[in-house]
């Protein structure tokens, strides 16, 4: 079942997951607290430091927890014995105890062994320890590129001196670190600098600044060492974080740092993007700890800025046309007020001053009727006036607004012809899809070009000249890392026995539907369609129509060959009246029937049509609907026709295929007993959305053992909330008392439901998780999927495997030999099924590297997934192929996808629920909160039609 929940306030901080066993103490520790009450359940059956990995005991030769298994019938699964239906209980989470994450049980043996290359260098780090000091500057200074000026010039009047010829490298906050000690404990310098302008307007001076630095602590190089050769349990991330600021402390003074990568106008000239945007080609760089040592991931990087243009000629590029001829309509003057506002511009008007301001708005009124007091007396000058009276500049286009700069109180007028935008200044707003498509051209490359631009990237950086690398004694590597990796087998793919091919083996990650039917056809004996394309007539959106139902016949759907009503055409702007025409028609010419299929033809550049549709039909109408666009109206493609009909075949509650495996029981750790498979996201709005929610999805098989339907759940939650707050959630109701829900709860719910059967395993795929907050994550989450179960029924707690899924990662795998074609898929990419566990990976925990599709354009990405928690006992190889092989189940195409299907689906189901808020309108909507005075009041999503729960995440 779909649902979409109201936003309830979070609730306490959860209790904490208890301790698992672990071998070698592996793992991260930290001191945990709670008082929240327990749900009832057995003690734990394994003891304290018993086992091998985190999740419990293992038992006989494998050292596998299995249930005992019955005499197995010629067509079922195994049948769980007595005893195993009342299998030992995984406890509640136990407070006051550490968390753990679960260590690697081994590596994977299965598939053909091949050699890749990474885009890791070996970092050689020094015998000696480093030394920590705190810094702090007074008066406080906020920005950290005057920080790093203020240390630079503190280091170039005293290093000879004072600092005994050190050469600190800096964090730009408060934190000093040195190759050895300081010649004193504690001292404060005097440093004297003039200021850059800092757009505030106030002109610039000398300024004095004292900086304390005092020792703070040294940095143990040994303990990482222990930790990366797997002898030690914590990783200790205060030494990384000081050999990493090492390494970025001379790019930091090069180029424009942005999060953890480097920009600039002069590593690849930069390309229009259109609206007065560029992009900047830059590098990531990051030191991380693997099994071959200290590894430091390079990758390329582009991303979007403002160009330093004239601001007369970037609203000139913002508006599409020539602004010198008419004033601006309000439309256009809000659409430039967005634009403008946060950017720093410097003034032109004035010969030898480029002093430079931040743009707080625009004057609602033009140049030629702005005036302002010039003394005590409120006598008044006009803007005109006193630009050409002070300064000599006569304003030619005084029919524009004036930017405003300086804070709301006190704000000062600059004519738009008087400024230009400061270069190097990062765009954060929301790109559009012409910009988006720009970007996507320039950072497109196959993977040679990559791998030669990388290696090219590390030359140019000379870590070997890099006086702070050399100070403290680090040597990088110049080649990309060679990694042994396996390539897994496709699965076999189950068809309808009516078709030609019932069975399927996809070949380098791709398949088509010639010869196949779908293995379990859905229905549509009642469908319309609505033309929104001036561009298409009717004739043609007939055809096209008449297609799509004869390929959908051919897929194997009972499809009606003709519609409800003929092809209804509309305007974009009449999208509700349009809809709400043809539902109310179609329900008097049916007699009450609903339509089942709702074809929709959009233009192809429709702007938010899209999400209206979705909207309308889904959260008032209970319409199941298919866009498609014009162009593909005109082309009329066999294979987006097959495409198209995939999609529609699940929506109407059909199955494209199955895993021939799943049919003949034979996936480890699934077949065996019911087993429910959960995808999880949390998507966050746009970066300067400041008051939108974000919105959490998780998405549930709802077959067993076919694993192949998946329902979803989503809510609003906090502004950029990570955790998802109603996986669990319980809430006081004056009839009935405490009531118990959320998301797992309803989706555990509808499991046995569909299948009759209550889930006895869980794994949970969870996407969208950073590193940082692996432990926050998986101590909430898991604390809610245990309560979730406890509610439904005592002592139920089935196993459960929780694994982080990241695209958002550096790591590149390029073909050792890219002469070599069998190694590679027809784009350059890595053959899909390639997975590493070793080397680049993890020193201790249960994390892989999966390329389980096959590449298209640019350089392929592959997914990582790590372990953080297993009660199931996942070997490498099953949780590796298990992996790989539900790639091969995605419902809405025939190739394997790049993400397991069921995080997938919960990343379309949270971006699909953002159409779901009605848009806001208001220039000033940044500026409001969505939520209450308490911050925890988030305006509920609209509440989803029965008809669509189950399809949304199709789009």
């Amino acid at each position: 079942m779909l649902e979409v929940l109201e936003m309830t306030p979070p609730p306490p901080p959860p209790p904490q997951p208890r301790r698992q066993p672990r071998g070698g103490g592996g793992g991260r520790k930290q001191p945990l607290q709670s008082s929240v009450a327990q749900p009832k359940a057995e003690p734990p059956t394994t003891p304290e430091g018993g086992g091998k990995r985190c999740g419990g005991k293992r038992r006989g030769g494998r050292g596998r927890a299995r249930p005992a298994e019955g005499p197995r019938p010629a067509t079922g699964p195994p049948v769980p014995a007595a005893a195993a239906t009342n299998r030992a209980v995984i406890g509640p989470p136990v407070p006051g105890k550490g968390l753990s994450f679960c260590r690697r049980p081994g590596f994977g043996t299965v598939g053909a062994r091949c050699v890749v290359k990474a885009n890791h260098f070996l970092a050689e780090i020094p015998d000696k320890d480093l030394t920590q000091y705190d810094v702090k500057i007074t008066p406080e200074v906020t920005s950290r590129c005057v920080n790093r000026a203020i240390i630079a010039e503190l280091v170039r009047l005293y290093r000879e001196s004072d600092l005994g010829m050190r050469l600190p490298a800096y964090d730009g906050r408060k934190s000093l670190y040195t190759a050895g000690a300081l010649p004193f404990d504690a001292r404060e310098f005097v440093v004297r600098l003039t200021d850059d302008d800092s757009g505030t307007g106030v002109p610039p001076r000398e300024r004095e600044y004292r900086v304390a630095i005092k020792f703070a602590a040294r940095a143990d190089l040994h303990h990482l060492r222990q930790f990366i050769a797997g002898r030690q349990a914590d990783a200790p991330q205060e030494a990384v974080q000081v050999l990493d600021i090492v390494l970025r402390e001379l790019a930091s003074q090069r180029y424009v740092a942005i999060g953890r990568s480097f920009y600039s106008p002069d590593i690849r000239k930069p390309q229009r993007l259109g609206d007065g945007l560029q992009s900047w080609c830059g590098f990531y760089q990051s030191l991380r700890p693997t099994q071959m040592g200290l590894s430091l991931n390079i990758d390329m990087s582009s991303t979007a800025f403002i160009e330093a243009l004239p601001v007369i000629d970037f609203v000139a590029q913002i508006l599409g046309k020539d602004v010198m001829s008419r004033p601006l309509s309000d439309a256009n003057r809000i659409k430039i007020k967005k634009a403008l506002r946060g950017v720093k511009v410097e003034v032109t008007h004035r010969e030898n001053v480029r002093r430079k301001y931040r743009i707080s708005g625009v004057t609602a009124q033009p140049t030629h009727e702005l005036i302002f007091p010039i003394d005590d007396q409120m006598n008044m000058k006009s803007v005109v006036e006193y630009f050409k009276e002070m300064y000599g500049f006569t304003i030619q286009q005084s029919h524009l607004p004036c930017l405003m700069v300086g804070n709301q109180k006190k704000a000062n007028y600059l004519p738009m012809e008087a400024c230009k935008i400061v270069e190097g200044q990062r765009y954060t707003k929301r790109l559009n899809e012409k910009q988006i498509t720009s970007l996507l051209k320039v950072t497109c490359q196959r993977p040679r070009e990559k791998e030669m631009d990388i290696l090219q990237t590390v030359h140019q950086n000379g870590y070997d000249q890099d006086p702070y690398a050399k100070e403290f004694g680090i040597n990088i590597s110049e080649k990309l890392t060679s990694v042994e990796a396996r390539v897994l087998p496709a699965p076999w793919l189950k068809y309808h026995d009516a078709g030609k091919e019932k069975e399927c083996l996809p070949q380098v990650g791709q398949w088509n539907m010639v010869n196949k039917k779908v293995i379990n056809g859905g229905k549509v004996s009642h469908w319309a369609c609505i033309n929104f394309s001036r561009s298409v007539q009717e004739t043609t959106a007939r055809g096209f129509c008449q297609e799509l139902a004869q390929m959908c016949q051919i897929s194997g759907m009972e499809f009606n060959s003709e519609p409800v009503l003929p092809i209804y055409s509309a305007r974009p702007d009449q999208v509700a009246k349009a809809l709400k025409h043809v539902y109310n028609v179609a329900l008097h010419k049916l007699k009450g029937k609903e339509l089942e299929l709702l074809l929709a033809i959009l233009p192809d550049n429709n702007g938010a049509l899209y999400g209206d549709i979705k909207r309308i039909c889904e959260t008032d109408l209970g319409l199941i609907s298919q866009c498609c666009l014009t162009k593909h109206v005109f082309k009329i493609s066999k294979q987006y026709l097959a495409n198209v009909s995939l999609k529609i075949n699940v929506k109407m509650g059909g199955r494209n295929t199955v895993l021939v495996d799943a049919l003949s029981w034979r996936i480890p750790l699934v077949s065996d007993i019911p087993t429910i498979i959960f995808g999880a996201d949390v998507t966050h709005p746009e970066t300067g959305e400041d008051s939108s929610p974000s919105i959490a999805a998780v998405v549930a098989s709802q077959d067993w053992p076919e694993v192949t339907k998946y329902a979803g759940l989503v809510c609003a939650q906090a502004h950029r909330q990570e955790l998802i707050q109603d996986l669990y959630k319980t809430w006081h109701d004056p009839q009935r008392g405490t009531v118990t829900g959320g998301m797992v709860r309803e989706l555990l719910i509808s499991f046995r439901k569909a299948t009759g059967q209550k889930p006895l395993r869980i794994i949970f795929y969870r996407d969208g998780v950073s590193e940082g907050q692996f432990y926050q994550v998986l101590l909430y989450e898991l604390d809610a999927i245990r309560k979730a179960c406890a509610s439904l029924e005592p002592n139920y707690q089935p196993p459960v495997t929780f694994v982080v899924v990241q695209k958002r990662h550096h790591t590149r795998l390029f073909a050792n030999n890219h002469k070599d074609r069998s190694s590679m898929d027809k784009s350059g990419n890595i053959l899909p099924g390639t997975v590493v566990d070793s080397k680049i990976c993890h020193p201790t925990e249960f994390d892989f590297y999966l390329c389980s599709h096959a590449g298209i354009q640019g350089t392929s990405r592959p997914a990582h997934y790590h372990v953080l928690w297993d009660e199931n006992n996942f070997s490498a190889d099953e949780m590796q192929t298990l992996t790989n092989n539900l790639c091969y189940t995605y419902a809405r195409c025939t190739r394997s996808v790049s993400v397991v299907p069921p995080a997938y689906y919960a990343h379309l189901a949270a971006f699909r629920a953002r159409f779901y808020m009605e848009p806001e309108l208001s220039e000033n909507h940044t500026s409001k909160s969505s939520s209450g005075t308490n911050g925890t009041s988030v305006k509920p999503l609209p509440a989803v039609k029965e008809k669509v729960k189950r399809v949304m995440f199709y789009c």
